[in-house]
């Protein structure tokens, strides 16, 4: 069970990775009716296919078939996502003074100690033990 759910785990990350999504999986077979049409319609076989729809041929085909528009937009892997992040860092060019803070002694204390005042104090419950 343990290497299953692993296997399934790895799966879903190297799937993620390459930025398949399950619904990408289920439009596969738009995909083939597509390079279907294309071969019959045009001649093109897949790697010309391919490169029409996620190529460099892609956008003088978008031009060229503004009629396959909502057929394009069923094909998977249309979505495009990228994330970029950067570091940045920025070192501040003017200089920080900190002032001194002084400290006045404090002449007069400020807390008071009381004996506690208790019955229990006196029956030796709340007292460390002796040694005897």
């Amino acid at each position: 069970m343990i290497r299953l759910s692993s296997i399934l785990m790895s799966l879903t990350i190297l799937f993620q990775s390459f930025g398949i999504c399950f619904s990408d999986l289920s439009q596969m077979g738009e995909l083939v009716e597509h390079a279907k049409f294309h071969s019959e319609e045009y001649g093109d076989d897949f790697f010309v296919f391919v490169s029409k729809h996620y190529g460099e041929l892609k956008t003088d085909h978008e031009k060229q078939h503004q009629e396959e528009k909502e057929e394009h937009e069923k094909l998977p892997f249309q979505h495009i996502s990228h994330l970029a992040s950067s570091a940045v860092y920025i070192l501040n060019s003017y200089a920080t003074e900190f002032k001194s803070i002084d400290y006045s002694e404090f002449r007069t204390p400020n807390f008071f100690y009381q004996e506690p005042v208790s019955s229990l104090h006196a029956f030796g419950i709340l007292q460390p033990p002796r040694i005897s």
